[in-house]
């Protein structure tokens, strides 16, 4: 048990305060095998919209291909964020559908996609009790990797506990993703904190561990299954296996 010497605590989102079962989803066959997807309940509204000229195969084809070339563009050392409305967007744009048709049709996609995800997507007891607990303590915020502004901040509201936040930040409100300092910096201005200030807090070695120690804060990993940091990535100043062990960690009177 280590004493803190942090003003904030600052978390991330998926697989830190929330977790989303993707066993929920649809099962899909894509390329010779079973996938769990929200692709399927796309279907209804694209073949109402379309009609005939509706073809699954092709959609989830140009899909795949979209999001690919996504995973790429935001893979870049900028990490710019390119929302969910944009990627559908793409996608029927690809599929040569009219731009008048295709504005509505992808906001209704949107809207299908991210319904279900905020569907399967919660926060478990133990964390959301060591959150109660740390804000007894000190101030907190969270920053999270989310393509769509207005479901990160309807699942943050689904945990109960966002009044317990002075800033949440979704890189589809900022244009940019972990690691990229500048959405660190931006939990900066809005909590008007010092770098060092901050203990940051999530799962994944390169946004997490790597963008928070980049611009001066501290950082906690939770390591799960076993992992090793990658190599480059600098050490964390705690590892813990889950959000629920921070408070002890830092030796939080409960």
């Amino acid at each position: 048990m280590a004493e803190h010497r942090y003003k904030a605590v600052v978390i991330d989102l998926f697989d830190t305060l929330v977790n989303w079962n993707v066993e929920a989803l649809p099962v899909m066959q894509w390329r010779g095998r079973e996938i769990r997807s929200t692709t399927p309940l796309l279907f209804s509204a694209l073949e109402t919209a379309l009609g005939g000229r509706f073809d699954p195969d092709a959609f989830a084809e140009a899909h795949a291909s979209v999001y690919s070339e996504i995973f790429s563009e935001r893979a870049k050392t900028d990490a710019i964020e390119i929302t969910c409305l944009e990627r559908f967007s793409r996608t029927l744009k690809l599929l040569g559908i009219d731009e008048d048709l295709a504005a509505p049709l992808a906001e209704s996609l949107r809207q299908i996609h991210m319904g279900r995800v905020r569907e399967v997507t919660w926060a478990p007891a133990p964390r959301i009790d060591a959150m109660k607990r740390i804000a007894r303590h000190l101030r907190v915020g969270l920053i999270s990797n989310f393509d769509d502004s207005e479901t990160g901040h309807l699942i943050m509201h689904d945990t109960g506990i966002r009044e317990l936040f002075d800033a949440v930040v979704i890189s589809a409100d900022t244009g940019y993703r972990k690691p990229n300092p500048l959405i660190f910096k931006k939990i900066l201005d809005l909590m008007a904190l010092e770098p060092a200030d901050i203990l940051f807090v999530g799962d994944t070695p390169l946004d997490d561990v790597l963008g928070s120690k980049g611009v001066g804060m501290h950082s906690a990993w939770i390591r799960t299954r076993d992992r090793q940091l990658p190599e480059g990535i600098p050490a964390p100043d705690l590892v813990i296996s889950d959000l629920a062990e921070l408070p002890d960690a830092l030796g939080l009177q409960k």
